[in-house]
């Protein structure tokens, strides 16, 4: 059965409790049905924008129940009777509300429109540092190169998931859209480090969910750190990895009261960044143990349907969005494992390695609890490139910064094929992996080449260094000159020579070509006469022949 479906028809017989309290003052309740919504799944724009609804139909998503928004008359309901609406929920059919009066929420269970239920205890949930990472100043210098951007400080972790050569053929974010959930984007509003995307009109909106307003610029730094290992454009300095891509910035987690309800504000991120038109969900939180014992995660729970925020990924990867988390900072305790909601089944989950490709000690473990490999591939998270607290180029560590690096580079692979479902675009990215053959608890699949899977989604076999896919040339027929693409597995000279229909070489050159790229030339064949010629391409491996007619 399909991941995605199966994730979804779970989520629909897995109930959560009806009502239930997630923080001091604050509950979530959940309704019986929608029954008498004036929506419709046969009109979506009243609910979805275009570019959501265009989404679901590039990709064969049908509109269902758990898109309608939930019925506004119970809303209204609850409102008359005194609570506070804080978010809500259509995917789980429910509100966040908060009242200060107990009398008036024990008789909530008389309601007939909401569903039947026992209390929760309060939760307070442990992150284990995945806000916390620790900022190291002055990486450092890296040397600069003839790629596309010159990345500054930021080239190893680019150049070693091949995301230089996406970039170099045009591949660099734009038209995807990147929500962003966190727990604040501290200054990002005036930091120069950011003036490309204020120029660009690349920052398209933003939300906090906590605090129930549109100001994300005075909480926390780290979702500053995150945006710009994606993000950032400055050239000799710090480039991000989806410098051209637009963003989404919503305020998830509040870091001054560790509590369930975080879960809850992802969960009601993830319905409006959907309802926007993302395509792209990059999220660098995880949820684990409680300061309660009697209601913390367990192990068990890491089986990618129980918990709140892993059911919420799951139903945004069903919408066609590609969910990008981090796999957490708990690798050396005792805890170890991967939290949530890391062990979704239909996310692309992103471990750490430092600079060199080693597994970073912090990193997170898996497997899943259902055996699932986990992390999906890893990246650099040790003293990965960031932009910190006062501006300046720093380093920090933590899966927090692996994954955004991860979750750039995959909307510039969905760049190059638009088409393909979020799925496909996960599978190409393991396929490409290091250690697809031979995934583990530490790597999952391993350190993914993303040249590699732009080629896999071109139907490329990268193995078969004489497939005639390696070659392409235009115009052909030409009517004075062709343009050449050769992909090289190889840095090599190689030998360009074409012959006439009688065999006589009537042009001839050679050049040096860079492994793992297309190498792009322009030849000028203006004097010769219309007719047959055949293009010889001699490398240190191969001898490549293509037929080419000049009008």
């Amino acid at each position: 059965m399909n991941l995605i479906l199966k994730a979804s028809i779970i989520f629909l017989f897995i109930s959560l409790n009806g009502f239930s309290q997630i923080a001091p003052n604050k509950y979530f309740i959940q309704f019986a049905d929608k029954n008498g919504t004036p929506y419709s799944v046969s009109n979506p724009e009243q609910f979805l924008s275009l570019r959501a609804i265009q989404r679901r139909q590039n990709q064969n998503i049908a509109i269902v129940q758990n898109d309608l928004p939930i019925n506004p008359t119970y809303i209204d309901s609850l409102k008359s009777l005194g609570l506070t609406i804080i978010n809500k929920s259509k995917w789980l059919n429910g509100v966040q509300v908060y009242t200060t009066d107990t009398l008036l929420i024990d008789t909530i269970s008389n309601l007939s429109f909401v569903q039947s239920y026992t209390k929760s205890h309060i939760l307070k949930l442990q992150k284990n540092g995945q806000t916390q990472e620790n900022i190291i100043v002055n990486l450092r210098n890296t040397a600069q190169t003839n790629n596309y951007y010159d990345y500054g400080q930021a080239t190893n972790q680019i150049t070693m998931l091949n995301g230089h050569i996406l970039h170099n053929q045009g591949y660099r974010g734009n038209g995807i859209i990147i929500s962003i959930f966190d727990a604040g984007f501290y200054k990002v509003d005036s930091m120069p480090a950011f003036d490309s995307l204020w120029t660009n009109n690349q920052i398209l909106g933003s939300k906090d969910f906590v605090d129930g307003d549109t100001i994300v610029w005075d909480a926390s730094t780290h979702g500053l750190a995150v945006l710009s290992t994606i993000g950032a454009n400055m050239s000799g300095s710090f480039v991000g990895t989806a410098p051209e891509a637009k963003f989404y910035l919503f305020r998830t987690e509040d870091t001054g009261s560790e509590l369930v309800v975080e879960e809850y504000n992802w969960l009601s991120a993830a319905e409006y960044a959907d309802s926007l038109g993302t395509d792209l969900i990059s999220t660098s939180l995880g949820y684990t143990v409680f300061d309660d014992n009697l209601t913390s995660h367990s192990y068990s729970d890491m089986d990618g349907n129980t918990t709140v925020i892993t059911r919420a990924a799951d139903i945004a990867a069903s919408k066609g969005i590609i969910v990008v988390a981090s796999a957490g900072n708990s690798g050396s305790s005792s805890w170890h494992f991967i939290g949530a909601p890391a062990d979704a089944d239909s996310i692309l989950t992103v471990g750490a390695v430092d600079a060199y490709g080693n597994y970073a000690s912090f990193s997170s473990t898996g497997p899943t609890y259902d055996g699932r490999v986990k992390p999906n591939v890893v990246a650099q998270g040790q003293s990965t490139t960031i932009i910190d607290a006062g501006g300046n180029v720093s380093a920090g560590n933590g899966t927090s910064f692996s994954c955004p690096v991860i979750a750039g580079l995959t909307a510039c692979l969905w760049q190059s094929s638009p088409n393909l479902t979020n799925m496909q675009i996960i599978k190409a990215i393991e396929q490409s992996a290091s250690k697809y053959s031979n995934p583990d608890s530490l790597f999952g699949y391993g350190i993914p080449d993303f040249a590699y899977a732009n080629l896999i989604l071109h139907g490329v076999d990268y193995n078969k260094t004489n497939t005639e896919n390696l070659i392409n040339v235009f115009p052909n027929p030409f009517v004075k000159n062709i343009y050449l693409e050769y992909y090289s597995t190889d840095t090599q000279f190689v030998y360009f020579k074409i012959f006439d229909i009688i065999g006589n070489i009537v042009y001839k050159s050679n050049t040096q070509v860079f492994a793992d790229i297309y190498n792009k030339f322009y030849i000028d064949l203006s004097n010769l006469k219309s007719g047959i010629y055949f293009l010889n391409i001699n490398t240190n491996n191969n001898i490549y022949t293509k037929k080419i007619i000049k009008k």
